[in-house]
Order: structure tokens, then sequence, then C-alpha cells
């Protein structure tokens, strides 16, 4: 059914209709959309053109081969559906963000990461053939090798080259279907960064949380979690269970969030991990998707809803680049419950996509009076450092902030013109930072 209003994950609610067809064949010339995860407004419709399409009807499986685990569906398809299909049978993707709940499509456009970044690079660096509608119509294919403009345009896009609907790309075998998992306590940023630079020489998935509210000499005081695929004499026969589902039930008041329950809250977590190190099994479920046993977690932020800042920040900005900015946070007083720094391999050709050698930085902040203010100042430092922020999350970087960030996008923009000159794809995103 057409809704009046849309919101992302962030729960910021634009007026729109969001149409929801049996199947993608004859879908209109406007923005695709897919479960609604990105937190911002890159997935919402512009105020021009306030229709998007709904993709997770067209979800089919077209192709899979065992014998080279390419995997061909359609657009619509959902990671958790990939997961529950697959990794029984010892296959997994090879690269996974912090949630299952998304689409092929949606991670195409986002080019999403995960914690292997420093092995595997992006979701799209394995993709190996998009089918395509692009704006006067013609449904094609594009790749690496194929049409490649248009494929590194599309791919961190923002859905703004063309309408994704099928995706091709290499599924990776697993040993096993758990995670052996090392975590380990760090007193401050700077024995965190030490520490996850150090472990990415011999870890392939490495992921932290840190406590951003405190400060002096415990500033960014938190741990690292270092995982791998089991091996099978390191695991059990059977099968992880997968998280129970709970539901956040009502929409939280604002005082939940203070500045007061977080500190609170963030002195309980760093204080249960009060081992050095912990070592031993864990599921694929808690290690890659803790949040996804609670549903409608976003609730918890309150009716004005939440943002994700997300940046990463270059080597070439120093050891302390990490203290710098959370020196910044603190004193602007950001309280997060999430604060999740991960290492960052080489850039992707990709026009848009989002990491780059480095460290990247994930806060979800409760949007309160002062979040334009806070985002503003973390935007201005982060250029000072030479980082750039990530489109899937962001809902209130100025179009001033985004243009001297990104370098790359005149090149981008090019290619688009080429391809959607009338601009029919567009997002209320893409109006806020580029104009259409």
């Amino acid at each position: 059914m057409p809704q009046s209003r849309i919101a992302g994950w962030g729960r910021q609610f634009v007026e729109g209709e969001e149409l929801q067809p049996e199947t993608l064949d004859g879908a209109p010339p406007v923005l695709f959309r897919g479960l609604g995860r990105s937190y911002g407004d890159s997935s919402l419709p512009a105020a021009s053109s306030p229709v998007v399409v709904n993709t997770t009807r067209a979800n089919r499986i077209i192709h899979f081969d065992p014998a080279t685990g390419v995997l061909r569906a359609e657009a619509g398809l959902a990671l958790f559906d990939i997961n529950r299909i697959f990794l029984p049978r010892g296959w997994f993707v090879p690269v996974t963000p912090g949630t299952s709940l998304v689409t092929l499509g949606g991670m195409v456009a986002a080019d999403v990461h995960g914690k292997n970044h420093h092995v595997e690079g992006c979701f799209g660096a394995h993709v190996t053939r998009l089918k395509m509608r692009v704006a006067d119509g013609r449904v094609l294919e594009c790749g690496p090798d194929l049409e490649r403009e248009l494929f590194l345009a599309t791919v961190a896009g923002m859905g703004l080259t063309g309408q994704i609907l099928e995706v091709e790309f290499g599924m990776r075998r697993i040993p096993t279907p758990w995670i052996w998992q090392e975590s380990e306590r760090v007193r401050d940023i700077d024995e965190y960064i030490e520490v996850l630079k150090q472990s990415a020489k011999d870890w392939p998935m490495t992921v932290g949380w840190l406590d951003c509210l405190s400060t002096g000499s415990s500033l960014g005081r938190g741990y690292l979690m270092k995982g791998r695929w089991a091996q099978a004499h390191e695991a059990p026969a059977r099968f992880p269970k997968e998280l129970p589902r709970l539901r956040v039930p009502f929409t939280a008041p604002e005082f939940a969030l203070s500045r007061a329950t977080v500190r609170a809250a963030n002195f309980v977590i760093y204080n249960a991990h009060f081992q050095k190190k912990k070592v031993g099994l864990t599921d694929p479920f808690r290690f890659f998707y803790p949040l996804d046993a609670v549903l409608d977690w976003n609730r918890g932020y309150g009716k004005r809803g939440l943002t994700q800042y997300q940046c990463v920040l270059p080597d070439s900005a120093g050891p302390g680049a990490a203290r710098r900015f959370l020196e910044v946070l603190t004193k602007r007083g950001g309280a997060s419950f999430l604060c999740v720094i991960k290492d960052c391999g080489p850039e992707s050709p990709a026009y848009l996509s989002f990491p780059r050698k480095g460290i990247s930085i994930a806060l979800d902040i409760a949007v309160r009076d002062d979040t334009q203010a806070l985002v503003d100042a973390l935007n201005e430092h982060v250029l000072t450092e030479g980082g750039r922020i990530y489109l899937a999350k962001d809902q209130f970087t100025r179009p001033e902030h985004f243009r001297a960030m990104e370098t790359r996008l005149p090149a981008f923009e090019a290619v688009r013109a080429k391809w959607d000159p009338e601009k029919k794809f567009k997002s209320a995103q893409s109006v806020r930072l580029f104009g259409d």
C-alpha cells in the first residue's frame, strides 16, 4: 500500500509514496528502495518526485554455481535470506555490513563495507555484473569490464544512476558456520588504534566499541574484537542458533538518552569486559549482527529519531587523528551508545565509495536541537584531517562540506549526467547535497 510518509532508519520522515510492485518490470523511472536501513535521506523521495519503488518482492535467486560460488539474484533479495539459505551449506557473502536486514541492491548502492575491509574491501569489489534499467528505459548489463564508467558510478552511487534489477557476485566458502573470536580491553583511544592496526596483520575481521564520553586519560577506552572463521577441529558440528528476537515496544522519551544515562550505560559496558583478553567461539549472528536481535531498536532514540555520523580519517592524518576527533566530540557534548572504529584498507575505484586507507568512526546520535551544529563541527574537523563522510548514513551534512570532502564528485556527476541528463533518479539526499 502507498504510504503518505516515509522514513529511513533514523526516523526522519518525508512526504511521499512507496510503491510495492510484485515485479520490477515496468517500474516507473524513479528511485528504488529496499528495506530502508540507510539512516538518512538517501533512499527517501525528493519533494519534486515524491514516489519510490520498494524492491523487496523482487527477491528471486536466479543462479548459483557451487563450483565457483557465483550467485546471481534479484536486487530485492535480503541478506538475511542469503544467510538463511547459504550459511548452513558452507557459504557466506564476501562482505557484510552490521545488519542482515538489507537488500542486494542496497548493498551495491551504498557499497557496504564490514569488519574485513582491510582484507576484502567493499561489497562492490566482488560484484561481477549488474542488470540495470537506465533513464531512457533501456535494460542493460554493466560490470568491471562492461560499461565500466556506469558500473563505477552505480556502485556507491546511492541509486542515482539507474534502477538495479539484478546483482551477480562471488560468495565465499567457509570452513564452519562459527567464528573464533578474541576480544581485548583497551585503556584509551591511543592504545585502541595501536592494537587495531597490529591486529589487522593477523586477523581478517576487526571491530571495537569505545566509550566516547570518557575523558582525560580514559578518553576512548573500550574493547577491540578480532575474528576469523573457525576451523572444523575448533567448532561443534551443530549449526549455531539464531539470536532470539526482541522488540522495542514504544518510542522512548527524550530524557532516556541524556548524557547522564549514556555515561552510566557506557560505564557498565566497559566494566563488564573486566578481563584483559577473552578468547573463544561465537556465532556469526552475535559477531556480525548483534542489533538485529532487537527489532525497532531505533525507537529507543525517541520521537525525533537518530542520525549516524560516520567518517573515515586517512592514515595520512597521523596516529593522533582518532584522539583529536573524540576531543571535538566530547567538547561539544556528543553522547552516543555506539562508537565504533574499524580499520580500512585501500580506496575502491568506485567514484563515491566511502572507505579509504585509514580508520572509520561511526556514532549513533539522538537528534536534538544542536544536532546540526554538532555535525557541522565534526565535518569541519574531518575536512582538516583529509577525511570524508558516508552517504548511506548522512542526513545533516551541508553541500559545501561534502563537495570539499569528495574530490571524486565531479567525475561521478559527469557519468550521471551522461546516463540520466534529466535527473529522473533523485532522492531527498541528492537534492540536499547535489542541488538536484
